[in-house]
This record gives C-alpha cells, structure tokens and sequence, in this order.
C-alpha cells in the first residue's frame, strides 16, 4: 500500500472516532470554542428536579426569566406560612447554564407582592452578586446580565434588607454552572435544598404561621426541612430510582443560620465535590458538612432495593424538626451485598441462660410493604390509616402482633394500661415515657421518646391499637388529642 494512501486511511479512521466520542460524550470535546454563539431560554425547575444536561460545545446568550412572588404554602401537616419565593417554589427554580455563557437574568417581581426583591447570585462576579441591578418594586422587571467566568454549583438568594428576613422566608435556589467539558455523564440528577424557619408556634402547632424574629436571632428555627416543607420529599413525593444506577445529587443550604451534615442513611457517597466546586476532592464519604449560603455535589450507586432516608445528621433535627427525606430504589436484591435480617433471637445477656417458657424459637420478622402514597391522600377509614401508622412507627418496638418484647417493650395487647386510660394513652404518645410502669402485672422501667406524629396520625394509630389484639375497641378522635397536647399531664398511672 502506497504511504499517501495509508496515511490517508488513518487519518479517516482517527477522524471517525473523535466524531464518535464528540457524539457520545458531547460536553468533553476538547476543542470548545469560546466565541459566543446563539441565544436561548433557560428551562428552569422545579425541586427536586433538574434541567437536562448541556450538550452544546460553546457559549451562547442564555435568557433567564424568574419571578419574585408571596404565596401562602404548606408546611407541615395542618400548618401554613406566607412563603416568599423565586418562582411560587422553595426552594426557588434550578438554573442551569454553562461556562462562558452570558446570562441575561430578568427579575420580576409580582404585582401582588408587598415587598421589593432582589437577586444575589453566588455565582456572579459583580456588586451584590447582582443584588445592586436587581432590586425590583412589586410589578416591575429589573434586567442585568453577567457572565459565568468560575464554573460550580452556586447559592442565590434575595439580598433585599433586612436580607435575614426575606431568606428566612424562603427565597434561596441553586445555580449551576457546568465547567466547559460538562459534568460525568450520571443515570439521575437530584435537586435537594435544606433550610430553617422561624414561626412563632412550636412544631406542629397548627394554622398560619407567623415568622418570629426572636426565634430567627437566637438561631431557634421550629423547623429544618428539605425543599421547603415537611415531607416534600417522602411517601410519593419520595426520589425514585432503580438498582445499579448512579446518583447525582445538587444539595444546597439556604440557612439562614445553621450548617447541614447531609447523609444518606444506607449509602456511601464514592465522590464528593466540596463546597460546589468543580473537583472532587474526596471518596467514600459517610457525611458531607455543608455551610448555610453553600452547597456540595455527591455521587453514588445505589446496590440494593429499599428506602434510603436522607437526614441532616445532626439528628433532631431529622426527626423532630423535619429534615428528613426518602430515596426508593427498585430492583432485585443482592443478597451478597445486603442479606436484610436473617433471624432474630432473644437476648439474656452474657452468662444467663435463655428458658423454655419464656422463649420458643426464632421469631420470623415480615417485609413491612412500604407505600407509594401518603396515608393522607388515601380515602381511609381512621383504623386502616392507623395501621399504616403503626407499621412505619410503632411496631419495630412493639412487634406485629402488640406483644413486644419481653421485659425490654410492654406489649400493646390486652394492655391494662392503654384500656384503663385513654388520655395516658393519648399523652404517652405526644410526650413520651419514662420511669417505671406495670403492664399485665410485670413491670417496665424504660424510655419511649416523645412521637413526631400529628393530631390525626396520633388519633388514628391509638384507634388501630384499640381495635386489635383483645383490647376494648375505644376510638380515639383528633380533638381529643389536641385537648391532651394542649396540657401537660404530670402522671400516667
């Protein structure tokens, strides 16, 4: 063969491959131009979803619209706050553009607004982040551009004074900036913010919510959530994925106070890009810290099928306070990876001999079926949600059957305690129990938390009890529970 044509050859067959690589993995061309090319409208979401990729290999002119607006939102179960948001939403929409873009924002603010807003974006190099072109009346646009220089996952927020009020509100998202090569290519991208608010009636306490300031100074927030409320990202509202794939996950922390230890409960992370920024910096990390203004990017694979809680770590929070959300994932088991409990076995204790009459053999632990729906968005009469109830909170304590566990959990069949009394029963739950009690005759001497539920959870688990298990059948009503919580009971017994 001729050198001509064999040099000709190679380098065909060289130009085919780049294409096909530039067509695979189109954000990691090497040869990205910096000249500006085009315009096009920014596809803002929605938490927890994120805008597609960016395939394009130059910059364009990137037109992001955003609206400032004051609704009236839930926040927990029974409890509503004026939110002050970027886009109906808190967290506010998810921007996504690119290095070397130039970014013509317009910030309008609502006519239904009663305050002015504005915008400072972290990820902008210029006074204020942009909060000093921004600052738009009620009924107004305000329009400024800037240029994406620094590549990363970036806070926004409203910088209008008093700037602590109007974040504590709820007007933070998060804008991502993608380094010219594009981010590793993932099966599923996630969009999870946490933050703080103050209002002047404890957890739980129903009703529009006013916002304390005191709280707020004293850095006391009544709630610590993700994407804006309790539960926004629990029973169907859970993220959904499927074994084997790999999981992106854009956190951020709009504060305004408090610093996140963000952890995935079943879950390593393999890469953690710190702080936002483009590198990652760690692997096989358990919990990433997270400052209130800031965010982290993490990354894992999910093995095996189950329910993976997503908490802020520092963990009253998680279960008092609101910071918790779900990860479902799908698929076949992998026995290997995770065997899921084998048996189980009662425990004397070292140098004591387990006896016939008090033990019979192992005892076999169901799959509790976990649902896709919340109990609320079912039509369900108050024992058959109570059931729901009891299976997500009560019966890994008390077991199935209400039989507990002999002399660590009192059993909840036949319960002298819980038929004698109702309004004990009704406190114990709210409150909690501690010291010793006696049950069937034997006695207990333990401590059982006080239960994060809400007046209708409270009714309608103690209504299910009642119903099972040779107890005497007594229904328990919300206003009843409210009666109690609105007291402090001082003995149980």
């Amino acid at each position: 063969m001729k050198p001509k044509i064999k040099l000709a050859i190679i380098s065909s067959f060289i130009v085919m491959i780049s294409a096909l690589f530039i067509f695979l993995y189109p954000g990691c061309d090497e040869s990205y131009s910096s000249q500006l090319k085009g315009v096009e409208r920014a596809k803002l979401t929605s938490a927890p979803y994120v805008p597609q990729p960016i395939t394009r290999n130059h910059p364009t002119k990137v037109i992001v619209d955003l609206e400032t607006k004051e609704v009236v939102k839930k926040l927990a179960d029974g409890v509503e706050y004026v939110f002050w948001t970027f886009g109906g939403d808190v967290p506010g929409k998810f921007i996504r553009v690119k290095e070397g873009d130039e970014v013509e924002f317009n910030l309008h603010n609502h006519p239904t607004s009663k305050m002015p807003h504005n915008i400072d974006l972290h990820a902008v190099t210029g006074p204020g982040g942009g909060a000093a072109s921004s600052f738009t009346a009620p009924g107004h646009t305000s329009t400024f551009s800037f240029k994406t220089l620094n590549p990363g996952l970036y806070v926004y927020h409203c910088a209008t004074a008093p700037v602590g009020l109007h974040i504590a509100n709820g007007m933070y998202g998060l804008i991502l900036v993608e380094p010219k090569e594009g981010m590793p290519p993932v099966d599923r991208e996630f969009y999870v913010m946490q933050s703080e608010f103050y209002t002047e009636g404890s957890y739980g306490e129903t009703g529009i919510q006013p916002f304390s300031q005191q709280n707020a100074v004293d850095e006391n927030p009544s709630y610590v959530v993700f994407n804006g409320s309790v539960g926004a990202l629990t029973g169907d509202k859970s993220l959904a994925a499927k074994t084997g794939e790999k999981i992106r996950l854009y956190i951020g922390n709009g504060g305004p106070n408090l610093v996140s230890s963000f952890h995935v409960i079943g879950e390593v992370f393999d890469n953690v890009y710190g702080e936002g920024g483009t590198i990652v910096n760690q692997h096989n990390v358990q919990t990433t810290i997270i400052p209130a203004g800031g965010s982290a990017i993490v990354e894992f694979t999910v093995d095996v099928p189950g329910t993976f809680i997503l908490v802020d770590h520092s963990i009253f929070r998680a279960f008092n306070k609101g910071a918790l959300g779900m990860l479902k994932v799908s698929g076949k088991d992998d026995l290997v990876i995770y065997s899921g409990k084998q048996k189980e076995d009662v425990y004397f204790g070292s140098g004591e001999e387990p006896t016939k009459d008090m033990f019979s053999g192992p005892i076999d632990v169901e799959q509790i079926p976990v649902s896709n729906q919340t109990p609320e968005e079912k039509e369900m009469d108050m024992s058959t949600f109570g059931k729901s109830v009891y299976l997500t909170t009560c019966y890994a304590c008390h077991q199935l059957n209400g039989e507990g566990m002999p002399n660590v959990f009192p059993p909840l069949a036949k319960s002298d305690f819980l038929n004698k009394n109702k309004e004990a029963a009704i406190n114990a739950v709210i409150n909690g129990l501690q010291g010793e009690i006696t049950i069937k005759g034997k006695k207990y001497n333990g401590i059982m938390p006080p239960q994060n539920l809400n007046n209708r959870q409270i009714a309608a688990v103690l209504t299910y009890v009642y119903s099972q298990w040779g107890n005497s059948g007594k229904k328990v009503t919300e206003e009843e529970v409210a009666k109690v919580r609105g007291k402090k009971i001082l003995s149980v017994k």
